[in-house]
């Protein structure tokens, strides 16, 4: 996983939803970001969602999967990681 991708992840978050109290370093690559951890609720993690989709030209296909890819800014930043290696592999020609 990047450590750009992760730093760019955090500085994301705080942006989207407006956290001006919180610089990047203040957030754990391995904090939950619901709950216990940053605190955010399921509106921010909406909002989010939509945030990740425009500037990463990833899709989030259901509820459950950004339940799983919101765990951490580890998490999403793999998820991410994940998702564009998918967009961008070349399917086989059948006649290879």
């Amino acid at each position: 996983m990047s450590t750009d991708l992760v730093h760019e992840l955090k500085g994301l978050i705080i942006s989207t939803l407006d956290l001006k109290d919180l610089d990047p370093e203040q957030i754990g690559d391995q904090d939950p970001l619901f709950g216990e951890g940053l605190g955010l609720d399921s509106i921010d993690g909406l909002e989010l969602v939509v945030s990740l989709e425009k500037n990463y030209g990833i899709r989030v296909s259901s509820s459950e999967e950004s339940r799983a890819m919101l765990q951490s800014v580890a998490v999403l930043a793999a998820h991410i990681e994940a998702k564009q290696r998918e967009l961008h592999q070349v399917p086989e020609s059948p006649h290879s």
